[in-house]
């Protein structure tokens, strides 16, 4: 149709029959809501794009306006539509919405909420008050939500004033009223231990207690794998094989088995436990997994996908037990290339659950005692260090980004503060099992699309022309340059910046710009290629008990080797595997997001008592409103507000990644090492405030009274009592095997 039109019209038009028309307008009324089509007056439908309507999720703003980031939009061709606070109504923050597109200006398209299609939560965490006429209202944690939430009289619970808990809104918001709710869960104190962790799994709403249907399901298959699930499969028994896992792991999701052939070759075996073999599709254990999509690791805890008697039992490649797993097996030669691999359902009885770093005490230290108690093992080790040397060197050949930069690594009091945080070094052990599980799903990747299995593919698409123009503009004048541009760039180009800058002052910054440039990894009903990894096909194989996209690789492996994939079943999985792709890249964004919050709050708490020391730091990005630096010393990030540069006036130049002062020509650069001094720590919002030093002491100088001359900086705080030692814990979760 080429104009709006009424239910009736459209039947007819469609030649929907009679005894149709019922379904046929409830699919209508489906279609609105899911906000294909608008509802106008009139009675009548039309196509959102053809009235300048675009449906997405508001990104409020503290300040009151937003963002609506539009659905369906193509990679690079995305522009958020901005919504003054007057224009977004009765809409909440991530709530998805219907955008009216009203004008467009130097920065974007502008726009009005008209409709509201879902929102976001039913739930909202904050801390509970009462004002002086003893009516109860609840501030919310996440600043976004710009509106308290009332509490009727009796709909407190147990809530004290200054306790964190979570509300459930029982009347939502309209233009002249704020939303109303009730206390459903008390928290506790902020400051008490673990309540912290519980707010930031609220506020993303990550499911923290598993169904019952699910925790029973997982109880009910049992602790041994029984003999009439072992027949049928390939008996890796007999082969010696082990696990490398951290110190803290208590599921370990993939084994390896290593051989040299007598054509030189290596067999390498990556076996992934076999998760799809108890875990049916639509099974209330499932429908649980799908929902939270992946495991979620904090720095004191994790939030496992399964129940733990699934998690680190059955489905655990524990040491000395029969398991079930899916095998990819890879004949490598000397440079690295699989030239053979077979797929198995198979069984192992691990010989050695080994960690981290007893292998790498084994293969970097020569630890003798460590050597003396793996004796049997050490030449499999001391061959896999051979094998991991040889794909490493593939993979640099043919341009594979590696930033191999350390990573903030926390020890934690027994309350789970941080006591310290110091930079983590992933070890040989760490990188050669990175190794293997990258040559496995790169393997299974190339095996799916060459059969022609529909399944999830891991993309990562080329970086935005723009910003990849930006990043050139900025890299310039430092003396470095991609060398390359447009269809010409490849992921080489990248890496050999990477290593001309290594060790230098700018890698970091730069590394962490050049990050920004990348898109975003994500899941694919199909496969478009891995930049990062220069890899042409890749998918996720080696961690079902963790990851729902890679229980979905195990079902279409096995589905395809077992049975002829007909028409009718392609056809539904074609429709079912871009929503699934979708789900699970959506709920691996909220992990890391949740994971990242709670890990910047608790830096944010370590830095309280350190108001007035001063450290060394890099400047990590720039703003119009001030300067990000990484504390050197504590990798901690803080604001250096402009309102605290009071030496000139600055101005910011985008392109440049600069402010520089009108007056004094002074320039601050992202990538300069620069002194600051704590200023303030602010927990309310949960930030770090600095100052640079050389502006802090000539505006001091400047305000200095005549007179005898009195110091008014603050003096270094002593060196805190001698810390002591704490439960080490990684906030990456499981080193070695991330969400590349």
């Amino acid at each position: 149709m080429h104009h709006p039109t009424s239910a009736r019209e459209l039947a007819r038009v469609l030649r929907v029959p009679r005894e149709e028309r019922l379904a046929f307008k409830r699919q209508l009324k489906a279609l609105v809501t899911s906000g294909d089509l608008v509802h106008i007056r009139g009675d009548r439908f039309g196509l959102p794009d053809k009235m300048d309507l675009v449906a997405g999720r508001l990104q409020a703003n503290p300040a009151g306006f937003g963002f609506v980031v539009p659905e369906h939009a193509e990679p690079g061709e995305r522009q958020d539509i901005y919504i003054s606070a007057s224009n977004l109504t009765e809409a909440m923050h991530g709530d998805r919405v219907l955008v009216r597109i009203e004008r467009q200006s130097e920065r974007g398209p502008e726009g009005r909420i008209i409709r509201i299609l879902e929102r976001a939560h039913d739930t909202i965490v904050g801390r509970y008050e009462t004002d002086a006429v003893g009516i109860g209202y609840v501030v919310p944690f996440d600043r976004r939500i710009t509106a308290d939430v009332q509490v009727p009289s009796g709909q407190s619970s147990s809530a004290e004033p200054g306790d964190m808990v979570v509300v459930e809104i029982t009347r939502w918001p309209t233009a002249t009223r704020g939303p109303v709710g009730r206390v459903v869960e008390v928290l506790g104190n902020i400051n008490e231990p673990g309540v912290d962790t519980q707010i930031i799994i609220r506020k993303h709403n990550i499911p923290d207690t598993h169904p019952d249907e699910s925790v029973e399901e997982a109880r009910r298959l049992g602790t041994i794998v029984r003999p009439r699930d072992i027949k049928g499969r390939t008996d890796f028994r007999p082969v010696t094989t082990v696990t490398i896992d951290g110190e803290h792991a208590r599921d370990f999701d993939d084994a390896i088995t290593l051989e040299k052939l007598p054509n030189g070759h290596y067999r390498l075996g990556v076996h992934i436990a076999d998760v799809s073999h108890y875990v049916k599709e639509g099974s209330a254990l499932d429908e649980d997994a799908y929902e939270r999509g992946t495991s979620v690791y904090f720095t004191e805890r994790a939030v496992h996908m399964f129940p733990s008697d699934l998690a680190t039992g059955l489905c655990s490649l524990n040491p000395h037990v029969d398991r079930l797993v899916q095998s990819c097996l890879m004949e490598v030669d000397g440079r690295g290339q699989v030239v053979r691999y077979e797929m198995h359902d198979g069984v192992i009885n691990s010989d050695a659950r080994m960690t981290y770093t007893d292998v790498n005490a084994i293969l970097t230290d020569r630890d003798l005692t460590v050597i003396a108690k793996y004796e049997q093992l050490v030449p499999m080790f001391e061959m896999m260090y051979e094998l991991f040397e040889i794909l490493n060197a593939r993979r640099r050949r043919r341009g594979s980004i590696d930033f191999d930069l350390p990573e903030a690594e926390v020890l934690l009091s027994e309350e789970g503060l941080i006591e310290a945080i110091v930079a983590s070094e992933r070890n040989v052990a760490h990188r050669l099992i990175e190794e293997f599980m990258l040559l496995a799903n790169e393997t299974v990747a190339g095996h799916l699309v060459a059969n022609d299995v529909p399944a999830l593919h891991r993309v990562h698409e080329a970086p935005d022309a723009k910003k990849v123009e930006d990043f050139e503009a900025f890299i310039e004048p430092l003396g470095y340059s991609l060398g390359g541009s447009g269809h010409a760039l490849t992921p080489k180009h990248f890496q050999r910046l990477i290593d001309r800058m290594r060790g230098t002052p700018e890698e970091r910054p730069i590394a962490a710009l050049m990050l920004r440039t990348m898109q975003k990894a994500r899941y694919d009903a199909v496969s478009l290629g891995h930049f990062g990894l220069a890899a042409e096909h890749y998918t996720h194989f080696t961690s079902p008990i963790r990851r729902y996209p890679d229980l979905v690789v195990h079902r279409m492996l096995r589905e395809s080797r077992h049975t002829q994939i007909t028409s009718a079943r392609r056809e539904e999985l074609d429709e079912e595997l871009p929503e699934v792709a979708g789900h699970t890249s959506e709920r691996e964004r909220r992990a890391d997001d949740a994971e990242r919050e709670l890990l910047q709050w608790k830096k944010v708490r370590f830095m309280a008592d350190k108001v007035g020391d001063e450290y060394e730091g890099y400047i990590t990005g720039v703003a119009p409103f001030g300067l990000f630096i990484e504390l050197i010393e504590h990798y901690v990030e803080g604001l250096v507000h402009i309102s605290s540069m009071a030496d000139d006036y600055y101005r910011f130049i985008e392109q440049q990644h600069v402010l520089r002062g009108e007056n004094t020509k002074k320039v601050y650069r992202l990538g300069d090492k620069v002194p600051v001094q704590v200023v303030r720590v602010d927990m309310e919002r949960r930030q770090v405030d600095l100052g640079l030093v050389d502006i802090l002491e000539a505006v001091r100088r400047e305000e200095r009274p005549r007179g005898p001359i009195r110091s008014t900086t603050r003096p270094k705080t002593e060196r805190r009592k001698a810390q002591r030692p704490g439960r080490r814990e990684r906030h990456a979760g499981k080193q070695g095997k991330g969400r590349r």
